[in-house]
């Protein structure tokens, strides 16, 4: 039987609930091996921290849904949107297994002057998963579409990377053992 997800929950207890669930967006599937909890109002790093804005709108918007963002003018990274409507919390998805449409992947992430990419950097990191899925804003506002796992993984927690705010909270979760979980690996509690 599958497990289901209440999305209204904050994004702390939906984090851990998200790995080895699978994605699917244009054509690509991701097993998600790894993700970030932001939890609004009360997370300095969170896009929501500072308040509602144009651009983080749908972070406040009904739980379930994508928040895609363009990273550094470089990658479109897409959160799932947790909590009550008005919260603003989601899980950043931090990387994953492509586990259909590799083909289609690779397309998007190759670059014809690299080596081939390893199968397991297709989709580790958030601006990588977000290529491979091929995620772009007008996805923002769209209801998530997850395949649920048949059972919780074993799983780990410790701080977040990539961020200069609440930086030691430990809000990143991930597959311990897993080749498509970034690095570094932080100091992981056991769950």
């Amino acid at each position: 039987m599958s497990v289901s997800i209440d999305f209204s929950q904050p994004a702390d207890v939906i984090a851990p609930k998200l790995l080895g669930c699978v994605i699917t967006m244009h054509g690509v599937s991701i097993r998600l091996t790894e993700v970030e909890a932001y939890l609004g109002a009360g997370d300095p790093a969170a896009h929501t921290f500072n308040g509602m804005t144009k651009r983080n709108a749908t972070m406040f918007g009904p739980p379930g849904h994508l928040y895609v963002y363009f990273s550094y003018g470089l990658h479109h990274n897409g959160n799932i949107v947790c909590a009550p409507e008005g919260n603003g919390q989601g899980c950043l998805m931090r990387g994953g297994e492509v586990i259909a449409g590799e083909a289609l992947a690779r397309q998007r992430r190759q670059r014809a002057d690299r080596a081939q990419i390893p199968w397991e950097n297709l989709a580790r990191g958030p601006g990588n998963l977000g290529q491979a899925l091929g995620l772009t804003l007008p996805d923002n506002g769209t209801p998530v579409s997850l395949h649920m796992r048949e059972e919780a993984p074993e799983w780990v927690t410790g701080p977040r990377i990539g961020i200069s705010k609440n930086v030691d909270a430990p809000l990143r979760f991930w597959i311990p053992g897993n080749k498509t979980v970034s690095t570094p690996r932080g100091y992981p509690k056991k769950h």
